[in-house]
């Protein structure tokens, strides 16, 4: 009985890869969405994805011989015999084997940079590709019919004796040697394909092998950038642990997140170094003294005894017993921050190193936010017939922003006209739901737009009411204006300042 090859791909791979490799395209939608795409001009390119993230992971790389994988996948098999060739394919070894990870985030890039080249035909013709599906669909063809020769066999043993067993011997026959010839047709199909496959290998290589330098180049920018977002921005408990080859894909395909990451990386940098020197002490009184074991609030008379050394090892003792003479302090507790409400202007004269600015200092007060736990809302605005993006984080103690949080304010932008009142109304509602606390309002813009003085009036009678104050950033990279900020602005101050000790107001006062 002829039987065709069980595996879809190449590389040897075990249990434990195989369960790795689905975990990660479980939570992956990306390397997901990139098997359903190559899976339409290439049969099994799920197959060749395992080999990729296999090539990538494994120390010792074991390809496994023609006659076990089926005929369709010879072209898998000839992409990665192209890899295999590339020179720099030793250097992004360096990087991924066995890092789960990386070696994911390695097969979702070259696969991509590989359906990119399958698509524009530039390593493949529509003809070859043409050929692996016509061998795939003759494999199907010959297990179906070893699957009816099967059949044939159970219901002759069944009827052993009767006529009806006579003919379904026949047929079990006929189908035999009907399988025969198609597989041999099928092993001739496949050689000259491989044949011709290995004769356009010159057109091919060069091709290939400049994409693998570019997944090489694209792997180091993303797994800079991976650190800036997850680790500090990113890493809330509500991510995968395997979100960082999504987060590295984006990066890796979007120079504009790259850049952002760098920036917030410095500027988060700059605020809380300028936080550090500027915090202020609250008053406290010493009220009680007792026996303690903390080292930081020890009576003076306490630390004389280590100038002895018998007084020394007396010390050592209370201290491991919480018998040390400690000092309490007492302080008047101070009421929580309120929420705070940040305006992102998203008209299409922020397109550009703006936008990148404006949602670097936006990705900053997040992080300010995250720290002194309080509530944040983001409100991405453009003009009037826009609807704003509200992104609401509230506080949660001892964990960062959610990444996804994270990628859909860096990502969002609506372009159009610029009108200042909608967020401004929305950011008053936002502050209306606690009035108990003092918010703030941070609006981001490069200036270009006007308010209704009749709005205007009522905008400031409501802010003195709620008692919050309006920061405003001027983007002053380009074209801007802050002649309209000032109409309902507390302070204003441009983005160049930012980075100014001396200037950095902003990040000091919220």
């Amino acid at each position: 009985m002829i039987a065709v090859p069980p595996h879809v791909h190449w590389i040897e791979v075990d249990a434990y890869d195989r369960a790795a490799f689905a975990r990660l395209r479980a939570d992956t939608p990306a390397l997901a969405a990139l098997a359903e795409s190559g899976g339409k001009l290439l049969p099994h390119f799920d197959g060749l994805l395992l080999d990729l993230y296999a090539l990538a992971y494994k120390l010792n790389v074991v390809v496994r011989p023609p006659e076990a994988v089926t005929p369709g996948a010879v072209v898998c098999r000839v992409l990665l015999d192209d890899l295999r060739a590339a020179p720099g394919l030793a250097a992004l070894r360096r990087q991924t084997a066995l890092d789960e990870h990386l070696a994911g985030l390695a097969a979702l890039l070259l696969g991509d940079a590989l359906l990119e080249l399958l698509k524009s035909e530039r390593v493949l013709t529509r003809d070859e590709m043409l050929d692996a599906w016509s061998l795939d669909q003759q494999a199907e063809e010959i297990a179906a019919r070893a699957a009816e020769v099967a059949t044939a066999v159970a219901l002759g043993a069944a009827r052993a004796g009767q006529p009806a067993a006579t003919r379904l011997d026949e047929l079990r026959q006929r189908l035999e040697r009907e399988n025969v010839a198609a597989a041999r047709r099928l092993a001739q199909q496949a050689a000259r394909v491989a044949q011709g496959l290995g004769d356009a290998a010159a057109r091919r290589q060069p091709r290939v092998a400049a994409q693998l330098e570019r997944t090489l180049a694209d792997l180091e920018a993303a797994r800079d950038g991976v650190e800036q977002w997850s680790l500090h921005l990113g890493g809330g408990q509500t991510t995968s642990a395997n979100a960082p080859i999504e987060l590295g894909h984006r990066l890796a395909r979007n120079p504009k997140l790259r850049r952002m990451a760098q920036l917030v990386g410095r500027m988060r940098a700059n605020a809380r170094a300028l936080r550090r020197r500027r915090c202020e002490r609250g008053s406290a009184e010493v009220y009680a003294v007792g026996a303690g074991g903390g080292i930081d609030r020890l009576l003076p008379s306490e630390l004389l005894g280590l100038r002895q050394p018998l007084l020394r090892r007396d010390f050592q003792r209370r201290l491991v017993e919480g018998a040390l003479l400690v000092y309490t302090l007492r302080a008047r507790e101070q009421r929580g921050r309120g929420p705070m409400v940040v305006c992102l202007d998203g008209s299409s004269s922020m397109a550009g190193e703006k936008e990148i600015w404006a949602k670097a200092v936006t990705l900053t007060l997040l992080d300010i936010a995250a720290r002194q736990r309080r509530r944040f809302r983001s409100i991405c605005f453009a003009s009037a017939e826009t609807p704003l993006q509200v992104i609401d984080r509230a506080p949660r103690p001892r964990v960062t922003p959610d990444l996804r949080e994270v990628m859909a304010l860096a990502e969002y932008f609506p372009g159009g006209g610029t009108d200042f009142q909608p967020p401004l109304d929305a950011a008053l509602a936002c502050l209306r739901a606690d009035p108990q606390r003092r918010g703030d309002v941070v609006f981001i813009t490069d200036g270009e737009s006007r308010v209704d003085p009749t709005w205007l009036a009522a905008f400031q009678r409501e802010k003195a009411r709620l008692g919050f104050s309006v920061f405003s950033v001027l983007i002053d990279v380009g074209p801007s204006s802050d002649s309209a900020l000032k109409a309902f602005s507390d302070h204003v101050t441009s983005v160049s300042q930012l980075t100014d000790d001396a200037t950095g107001e902003l990040f000091h006062r919220l």
